[in-house]
C-alpha cells in the first residue's frame, strides 16, 4: 500500500457523518467500566499499531506484518467511532461542531470528582 493510498481512506468522510447525523441519535447513559474498557481496547491498539510500525521500519517487506497493521488500524478505528458515539469526543481533532462535554454534567456535579 502506497502512502497516497493510505491517505485517501476515506476516514473524514465516515467521521463528519457520524458525527452529525449519529451522535445526536445515541442515548448518553454513562457506564463508567464499559467506558474505561473501551479506553483501554483503544490504548493497546494504539500500542500495537506504533508497535508494528517500528518493525516495519526495519523489515518493509514482511505481508504479515503489514496486514496486522492494517488489521489494528482498522480495528481502533471502528472502536474510536463507537466510543465517540457514545461517550463523545476522544480529542480536540474530533471533527464536530458541538462539543459535547459542555452539554454534560462536570464531574464534581456528577459526584465522581
Amino acid at each position: 500500500m502506497s502512502i497516497n493510498q493510505n491517505r485517501n481512506c476515506g476516514c473524514e468522510e465516515d467521521n463528519e457523518m457520524m458525527c452529525c447525523n449519529q451522535m445526536q441519535d445515541v442515548e448518553r447513559t454513562v457506564d463508567c467500566d464499559a467506558r474505561r474498557e473501551m479506553a483501554e481496547q483503544i490504548r493497546c491498539l494504539e500500542f500495537a499499531i506504533n508497535e508494528v510500525a517500528l518493525y516495519l521500519d526495519t523489515h518493509p517487506n514482511d505481508q504479515k506484518a503489514l496486514c496486522l497493521h492494517r488489521k489494528y488500524c482498522k480495528e481502533v478505528k471502528e472502536l474510536k467511532d463507537k466510543y465517540q458515539k457514545v461517550y463523545g469526543p476522544l480529542t480536540i481533532n474530533y471533527p464536530c461542531n458541538k462539543w459535547r462535554w459542555l452539554e454534560e454534567p462536570w464531574p464534581w456535579e456528577r459526584g465522581n470528582f
